[in-house]
């Protein structure tokens, strides 16, 4: 008696899967693009944007914990810090715990860019939508969301 392999998701839905990828790949550098097009009309370049982005989000952080997040190494991380610093949007701060320890600090300036690039990039998604449904627009969310959470569930599971 032969046994019959169980046939896997990926293998029954192979070419839905490769369309999600192909249009998640497209939309991905649409999104990017029109990222870099705001950002021209702003005084800061895109990885500048991108560590504002993360002190926004978490808040005061290392070198070291910026440089993790954004994938970079610590002296690249350092010159985009200090280039930031020069233009007022970080300031270098001593830990309160630990004075050794010093925090990168998003100031005013920093944060009001960020604001304003993120409207004109939010702005830019609900042209995009206008033709949707509210349902749609629901549904896109929450898809949206219960894979970005997936994605961070497997993350962990394997690190």
């Amino acid at each position: 008696m032969e046994v019959q392999r169980l046939e896997k998701p990926y293998d029954k839905n192979r070419h839905q899967f490769e369309e999600i990828e192909r249009s998640l790949r497209k939309i991905a550098d649409l999104v990017k693009q029109k990222g870099r097009e705001i950002l021209a009309h702003f005084p800061i370049t895109t990885p500048q944007f991108v560590a504002l982005q993360w002190l926004n989000e978490y808040g005061d952080m290392t070198i070291g914990e910026l440089s993790n997040h954004m994938h970079l190494a610590c002296s690249t991380t350092t010159d985009l810090v200090d280039r930031m610093e020069k233009n007022g949007l970080v300031m270098r701060v001593k830990d309160k715990q630990d004075r050794r320890v010093v925090r990168i600090h998003l100031l005013d300036r920093g944060q009001t860019i960020i604001r304003e690039v993120i409207a004109k990039r939010q702005h830019y998604l609900a042209e995009m939508l206008e033709h949707f449904t509210s349902e749609q627009v629901n549904d896109l969310e929450e898809n949206l969301n219960f894979l970005l959470k997936t994605m961070k569930e497997k993350r962990e599971v394997r690190s």
